[in-house]
Order: structure tokens, then C-alpha cells, then sequence
């Protein structure tokens, strides 16, 4: 089992329209609800790979009830799958809800697809607020899940408002007392006070990355970070693909030419890549290419938090993975 946290879970809303103009009304052609957030769209992508996963993190009001309604509905989904075709049946995401109740209402994201350009726009909500009594019952929740034995845990995206800004720190140190692998994926502060908790991987884009350590080149940068704390980073390049650097090498992984599509969630497939190839104790080459793959095929997905499964195999053999030069 993977453990992904979201503590700024959402209702991702994804609207399809014709063609998007400013300032003007649209019909639209469809409408698609997923339960959202940086950790859910990776325990969704771990579970089409064949991981079963539990989810973490806050969810309240109507849009959760929403959100937890969705995630027992894949839960459903694949226990008549797996009464059919057996435990590993089918593909189907294995995702077990242990999210912890607030007051607060959950957040809804809205990206709006552009059907002509392939472009997506997202609007974000900021999150319910969070009071210090839930944050410490969310911790015994969290220290509990450490104690099953996951074989990994993803710490995934923004902090809700009343969240402490050390946050992420926390948690890092609690799962390495723990003795579990954790992957450390967010921004900002939160993320600056993460590294210094040494987690074992972060996975930030240049720009964050640039951002936390005032440097521009991301091999460089991605140095610093580690010389902060990180045992490994790996930085999400956009369409240039993703650089890797680890204690024992450097690697940068790219797809053969650019894809067009929908890049939302890319790097949450890149993340359940990188924990696959860790549960699976894969060489960091090969973690690198996989996330990469899943990466790019996730472009080519219209909702994030799924990758096409066809892009996906006919890319993964092709992704150049080539050694890093030291700038």
C-alpha cells in the first residue's frame, strides 16, 4: 500500500467549451467531477497502474460529501471488478478513503477546456480553514497509517488556510522516524521547510525549485536542494521532460517531440511514477523514465489524475534518458 496526503483536497471541475472568449458566455458541451488535489490524482494514476493506495488529508461540507460519494464509487467499482476477474482485475483504481472530517467546506478547482487550442484555464478555490484541534486530530490519524506499513507516502500540494506553515516538515520527520520513504511534492515555504526535514525525494518544476534556492539552472538548483536536505530531486522541465539527481547520479528523461493537450496533473502522474518505481525498488533510470512517460501521457488525457494508457505504452520505450553534465 501507498499513502498519498492531500490536505488541501478538492472537487475538480472540468469544463469543455467550443472555444473560450473573454468577457463572453458559453454553452457547455461537458461536464466532468473527480475527487482532486495534487495526492488524490496520484493514488487515481497509482491505481490504474496496479497499486492500491489510501488517501489522506481534510474534507467537509457538501463539496466533500461529493468527493467521498466519488471515491466509494470507485471503491465499489473495483470490488465487482476484483469479484470478477480476480484481485488484480482490471486496472480499476484501488484507492481507500481515510480522509479526516473538518467543519470547513472542501475547495472545487474549475479548469475550463478550451476545445479548439487544447487550452486549459484553471481556477482555484483557497480551502476551508483549518483550526489547530483538527490539525492535531489529523496527526494521530496520519501516525496511525505510518503504523500499517505503507511502502511509501506522497505529501502532495498546497496547505489550507490555518495549516502551519511547517506543515509538510512535520510530516516528513514523522514518516523517516517511521521508516518510510517520503516523497515531498509543493512550493513555497512549505516546501523550503520541508527539505530541511530530509525527505527522501521532492518534486518540485524549475520554477519552484529556482524559487527556493535562487538559482535559475535547474541542475545547479536542483544541487542546492539537495545540499538543503533533499536525499533526491526530481524537477518537473514542462515540455523539456524532468531532471533527476539522486546520491549515486544525475539523469534528465524526455519523450522523443512535444504533445499537445491538457498538461493538468502531469506532474502528479510524474509523482505516482517515481513512488511506483520506488515500491518496486526500480533503478532511479528507469523511476525517471516512467514518470516521465506517465507524464507526457497525462497530457493527452482530457481530466487530470488520468493518463491514456495507449500513450502511455508506446512511450515509455522511447523516453531518452541520458546522463546529466554537471553546469
Amino acid at each position: 500500500m501507498i499513502l498519498t496526503v492531500t490536505l488541501n483536497a478538492a472537487l475538480d471541475l472540468t469544463y469543455r467549451v467550443p472555444h473560450l472568449v473573454p468577457h463572453a458566455s458559453h454553452r457547455v458541451r461537458e461536464v466532468t467531477e473527480r475527487p482532486g488535489g495534487k495526492g488524490l490524482n496520484v493514488a487515481r494514476v497509482l491505481g490504474a497502474l496496479g497499486f492500491r493506495t489510501t488517501v489522506t488529508g481534510f474534507v467537509g461540507g457538501e463539496t466533500g460529501r461529493v468527493l467521498r460519494a466519488l471515491l466509494a464509487a470507485n471503491a465499489e467499482a473495483e470490488a465487482e471488478t476484483e469479484g470478477a476477474e480476480g484481485p488484480a482485475g482490471g486496472g480499476t483504481p484501488r484507492v481507500t478513503d481515510a480522509l479526516v472530517q473538518v467543519a470547513g467546506r472542501t475547495r472545487r478547482t474549475v479548469g475550463v477546456v478550451d476545445e479548439t487550442t487544447g487550452d486549459t484555464t484553471q481556477l482555484n478555490e483557497p480551502g476551508p480553514h483549518i483550526t489547530p484541534e483538527e490539525w492535531d486530530g489529523f496527526l494521530t490519524v496520519y501516525r496511525e497509517l505510518l503504523g500499517r506499513g505503507p511502502a511509501a507516502v506522497a505529501l502532495c500540494g498546497s496547505l489550507p488556510p490555518g495549516v502551519p506553515v511547517g506543515a509538510y516538515a512535520t510530516l516528513v520527520r514523522e514518516a523517516r522516524t517511521a521508516r518510510i520513504p517520503v516523497l515531498l511534492d509543493t512550493s513555497g515555504e512549505p516546501l523550503r521547510r520541508g527539505l530541511a526535514a530530509r525527505p527522501d525525494i521532492v518534486k518540485p518544476n524549475a520554477e519552484e525549485l529556482a524559487g527556493i534556492t535562487g538559482t535559475a539552472e535547474p541542475l545547479r538548483a536542483a544541487r542546492a536542494a539537495q545540499r538543503r536536505g533533499a536525499h533526491a530531486v526530481a524537477a518537473s522541465l514542462g515540455a523539456d521532460g524532468m531532471l533527476l539527481v539522486a546520491q549515486d547520479g544525475a539523469w534528465s528523461a524526455a519523450v522523443p517531440e512535444r504533445l499537445a493537450g491538457n498538461p493538468t496533473g502531469a506532474g502528479d502522474s510524474a509523482v505516482a511514477g517515481l513512488l511506483s518505481g520506488l515500491a518496486e525498488d526500480l533503478p532511479w533510470p528507469d523511476r525517471l523514465a516512467r514518470a516521465v512517460a506517465l507524464s507526457a501521457a497525462t497530457v493527452r488525457s482530457p481530466v487530470a489524475g488520468e493518463f491514456d494508457e495507449a500513450t502511455y505504452a508506446q512511450l515509455l520505450p522511447s523516453v531518452r534518458v541520458r546522463k546529466a553534465e554537471t553546469p
